[in-house]
């Protein structure tokens, strides 16, 4: 494993439990938030995610998440400001339909159990089971997290090139 591939291996953190971590409807002025933070590197080389040009981001929001009503997406917010977003969606998967949970917070706001707040805010609101999660298989710091809530590993999937683990959630909270 090459030294800009190494996992996550920060010390535990304690939650700052001082922080207000809430979630909402997204709001417009979210979006230019969300795209920074999909530009961010580490936050690119840890996901895997290729980040989308402006247009084609702020179009994928507008017809593919905001429009669809099958698309449950929440802003995470931390003392009134966006942090980022969770959001559930539908996704075609070996012929079958499964429902699938994504997440996005910004770098400020790792370690500092915001995730782990946000996503526990969320699965209390999206009640669809079995949930999926497929984080790439080297973010480790995203797959405790999910593990935390409940989700087990049951495989692997490949997104191109990567690798990714495949977590499931099947118990209600």
């Amino acid at each position: 494993m090459s030294d800009d591939m190494r996992p996550d291996v920060r010390p535990a953190m304690r939650p700052d439990t001082r922080l207000d971590v809430r979630l909402r409807d997204v709001q417009e002025t979210d979006l230019a938030v969300f795209f920074e933070q999909e530009h961010d590197t580490e936050a690119v080389r840890r996901s895997r995610f290729i980040p989308r040009p402006r247009d084609a981001f702020m179009t994928h929001w507008a017809t593919q998440i905001l429009a669809d009503d099958t698309v449950f997406v929440q802003t995470v917010t931390v003392d009134d400001a966006p942090a980022g977003h969770i959001v559930a969606w539908w996704d075609q998967h070996d012929e079958q339909r499964h429902r699938f949970v994504g997440y996005w917070l910004g770098r400020p706001y790792w370690g500092r159990g915001v995730g782990t707040k946000a996503l526990a805010l969320f699965l209390r609101c999206e009640r669809n089971r079995p949930l999926l999660a497929d984080p790439f298989i080297e973010n480790t710091a995203s797959i405790r997290l999910l593990e935390r809530h409940g989700f087990r590993p049951v495989g692997t999937v490949r997104h191109g090139a990567d690798e990714h683990t495949l977590l499931v959630l099947t118990a209600p909270l």
